[in-house]
């Protein structure tokens, strides 16, 4: 009698079509088992199943890009971010070190050595004075937007306050020092005690919904409420202004934020 031989392997293939997924499987599936009796010295392998799975995932082509606001970096060298008590206790120093040393003929240069003591001694005195009176500058975030309407839409007043805040002061407590003065008055009836005076910690330039020039005060007030700064709200509107509309609202940590918003729109600007 003939051997029959089996049949060779099935290959099924299923496809599947999705909106934005398409699967496709290969199933292998073994060979049916034929009608003959089991013989103790024919090793019939075992079938063992194979299951490949292919997932491939087609582009969305109606997908965009979000678009996200790009922040300006600010890099680039000027006076105002220079520490004048840094520089001058550094030149300070310097001449008085190798005066001394010139002078004891450790360095060359004896004859310049009491020029140099006489000018390092004062230079590095007032050094550590600026740098005892020095009110460190606070960051500012600045967007592209923003950066654009800044010299056309902000007033002489917001183009002021940004400028004071981001460089180096000396002999102020602290930046606005003379703003929150008047608008908290400290110390005086329905004023607020100095020492819960809010302090600012950072500055942002943004552009609002219906597309004007925003300067954002960040104050940090551990001993405020909002309560306090909404009740003030129309005050820091006079004070910056004119031309300028106030809002206050809370952020995280103890901070507060006032958003001093340019009347002046680009298109106003452009006429």
């Amino acid at each position: 009698m003939k051997a029959i031989s089996p049949p060779s392997t099935a290959a099924i293939i299923i496809h599947s079509h999705h909106h934005y997924l398409n699967y496709r499987r290969w199933f292998l599936s073994p060979p049916p088992r034929s009608n003959r009796q089991y013989h103790p010295s024919v090793s019939i392998p075992r079938p063992h199943n194979l299951k490949l799975t292919f997932i491939t995932k087609a582009a969305d082509s109606t997908s965009q890009p979000s678009a996200t606001k790009t922040i300006v970096s600010d890099d680039g060298f000027s006076l105002s971010k220079l520490s004048f008590g840094v520089v001058g206790l550094g030149v300070g120093i310097s001449l008085l070190s190798y005066g001394f040393g010139a002078y004891f003929n450790i360095l060359p240069g004896s004859e310049w050595s009491a020029l140099m003591l006489t000018y390092g001694f004062p230079l590095a005195i007032i050094g550590m004075a600026l740098k005892y009176a020095e009110l460190k500058p606070v960051p500012c975030l600045t967007y592209s937007d923003a950066q654009i309407l800044r010299e056309t839409c902000a007033t002489p007043i917001l183009q002021q306050v940004r400028n004071d805040v981001t460089r180096f002061r000396y002999g102020d407590e602290q930046h606005l020092d003379e703003a929150l003065k008047r608008i908290f008055q400290f110390g005086l009836g329905g004023g607020i005690p100095r020492r819960s005076a809010p302090i600012l910690q950072m500055i942002r330039e943004e552009v609002t919904e219906d597309g004007k020039y925003c300067l954002v005060l960040v104050f940090e007030a551990k001993a405020l409420e909002l309560s306090d700064f909404e009740k003030r709200q129309a005050k820091f509107a006079s004070f910056f202004g004119p031309g300028i509309s106030a809002e206050v609202g809370k952020g995280e940590n103890d901070l507060y934020e006032v958003r001093l918003i340019s009347n002046s729109s680009s298109k106003a600007s452009a006429s």
